[in-house]
């Protein structure tokens, strides 16, 4: 499969099957998320793996509503950036985390991003905050997002090029 099919097959899966992903694939995964681009060379971002039933089901109530899928996921990766490293920080670690997913397409496996930067809980309390309750990272550390990943147990069909929205880009051309 090449990049250009990988882009058109990735798609938001919010349903796994049971099975584990395989030591193999989760280091695939790691790497492509260790090997993404950063300003400067900073390599500002973290991640925390978790596999653990309970803590996914935590992790899935980390705000008011758009993660529960997590909960049936096998798999999922907290994606950190480091404030006080790098003020590109959203960014690198956004980047990883799409590696990430695309490199998990490329295996056959199914991803979804549960947005957790500047989210809430019900309560007020922010996502964030949460998360490092629950795991323990430093205050250097801030959630960008949690990628879920696992087998699909739902099938999506490619991105429809026709769809396309090419109305949004545009060419600057040089006045004459």
């Amino acid at each position: 499969m090449d990049f250009k099919d990988i882009v058109q097959k990735r798609r938001s899966i919010r349903k796994f099957t049971d099975e584990p992903l395989t030591p193999e694939q989760l280091q695939t995964i790691l790497r492509a998320a260790l090997m993404s681009p950063t300003s400067k060379s900073c390599r500002s971002w973290e991640f925390i793996v978790v596999e653990d039933k309970d803590m996914l089901y935590k992790l899935s109530r980390c705000k008011a509503a758009g993660a529960e899928f997590i909960e049936h996921a096998p798999l999922a990766v907290v994606v950190l950036g480091n404030a006080e490293n790098d003020d590109v920080w959203v960014e690198d670690a956004s980047i990883a985390a799409v590696s990430m997913q695309y490199q998990a397409t490329e295996l056959g496996l199914g991803s979804c991003w549960a947005q957790v930067r500047k989210r809430m809980m019900g309560d007020g309390n922010l996502s964030d905050d949460v998360l490092r309750m629950l795991l323990g990272y430093s205050d250097s550390l801030r959630a960008v997002c949690i990628v879920a990943f696992g087998h699909p147990a739902i099938e999506r069909k490619e991105q429809d090029e026709s769809k396309l929205k090419w109305e949004n880009v545009h060419i600057y051309e040089k006045p004459e």
